[in-house]
């Protein structure tokens, strides 16, 4: 099975307001045809993602956002969660803040509210349906349960938003093993493992057709596959 990485310190560091980010993805559907800088395509609906370090107080600024999804998963620190949606919500380390901003759009400032740096991933997907009411969803992936669906999934259920673009995320105790049977995209943000039996590490994008994966430390991992209507 290969197995393509791409390492994030080897794209340009760039950033806005209070952080400083490395942009992994950056798909031509949301983006044309514009020079990436080395980042990859997404799959799917998956159009997007940053691995973004907040300086200390740090935060994006209020901005809006219409018709995409966005997804934060807290790597490190706390977010402070302001805006149209949930204003006021807390976010601690390893949490997951999924807003879904549909027709009625939404507006949000993310906030690190402590004196260190924090780092938070930020992944968009584009809906697949235009139109739909502006939502909130938070997540708390549980350590050593394996890969944990916080987004996508079908319309017939409630706990993700739903989509044929699918993330799931997984806190994996050292030795725990997942298996990815269809076409991935997986970003490590903590910890270390064997993909397919090469070894990777926190930094890393991986792309395949399937995966194995080995955590041989506590480790963070976000995988996105796309399923055909109707599937689990």
């Amino acid at each position: 099975m290969t197995l393509d990485i791409l390492q994030k310190d080897t794209l340009p560091l760039g950033g806005f307001a209070g952080l400083k980010e490395h942009q992994l993805v950056k798909d031509p559907k949301a983006w044309g045809d514009q020079d990436n800088d080395g980042a990859w395509p997404g799959i799917g609906n998956f159009v997007y993602l940053a691995d973004a370090q907040f300086m200390p107080n740090g935060q994006t600024g209020l901005h809006p956002h219409h018709e995409i999804d966005v997804i934060s998963i807290v790597v490190k620190g706390r977010i402070a969660h302001e805006g149209s949606l949930e204003h006021g919500k807390g976010l601690e380390a390893f949490e997951v803040q999924v807003q879904r901003a549909g027709g009625e759009g939404f507006r949000h400032n993310e906030v690190n509210p402590d004196a260190d740096w924090n780092r938070m991933l930020q992944l968009w997907v584009l809906p697949e349906t235009p139109g739909q009411p502006a939502g909130y969803k938070v997540y708390q992936p549980q350590w050593g349960a394996g890969l944990q669906r916080i987004y996508g999934g079908s319309p017939a259920q409630e706990q993700t938003f739903s989509s044929q673009t699918r993330i799931d995320v997984g806190l994996l105790k050292a030795g725990e093993t997942v298996t990815v049977p269809t076409p991935f995209l997986a970003y490590l943000s903590k910890g270390a493992g064997l993909a397919n039996g090469q070894k990777v590490t926190d930094g890393q994008l991986l792309r395949g057709s399937s995966l194995n994966f080995e955590a041989t430390d506590d480790t963070q991992l976000a995988v996105v596959t796309v399923v055909n209507e109707g599937t689990a």
